[in-house]
Formats: C-alpha cells, structure tokens, sequence
C-alpha cells in the first residue's frame, strides 16, 4: 500500500468500502437506473444483532389462536347474517 492512499478495499468495524467497483457486476435490483458503463461505491455494513433471539417456543406462544371450532364459526356466520339481515 501506498502511503496515503486508501487501498480499493477500506474495511472498517462491520462495514467494507468498494471504490470503482462496475455496475454491471451488480445484481440486478441494484443496478435498476445505473449506466452499466459506470463505476460505483459500494458500501456494506452489517446490522447489529438483536440482543435476544426468541425461541419457537417465545414465538408460539405470543402468537394468536387462529382456529375456531364449528360451532364458534357458525355462531359468527349467524351474527353477520343477522347484521345484514339476511334470512
């Protein structure tokens, strides 16, 4: 490396700078409105991580009961017919 000059690859504490890098080696997502001639910096830099992850168990049971039974789905089919007024 030369003194003074930053290397094509700066990396840094969670984060990397591409300097020059050519669009059309981007996906294609990134590179919507880009000239493909073009030279691009790239910059990644990674997000932090949550500092607790929730098991399955934390997930299922913060989730909503879902199912009904017969007898609860036609007692809520008889309600919106009755709001309607249908017979």
């Amino acid at each position: 490396m030369i003194r003074g000059r930053m290397p094509q690859e700066a990396k840094a504490m969670n984060k990397i700078v591409r300097r020059h890098f050519p669009a059309e080696k981007l996906p294609e997502e990134l590179k919507a409105g880009l000239d493909p001639c073009s030279q691009v910096t790239v910059t990644l830099e990674a997000e932090d991580r949550p500092e607790k992850v929730m098991s399955l168990e934390e997930m299922f049971a913060l989730r909503r009961d879902v199912y009904a039974s017969r007898r609860e789905i036609n007692a809520d089919i008889d309600a919106m017919r009755d709001e309607w007024g249908a017979p």
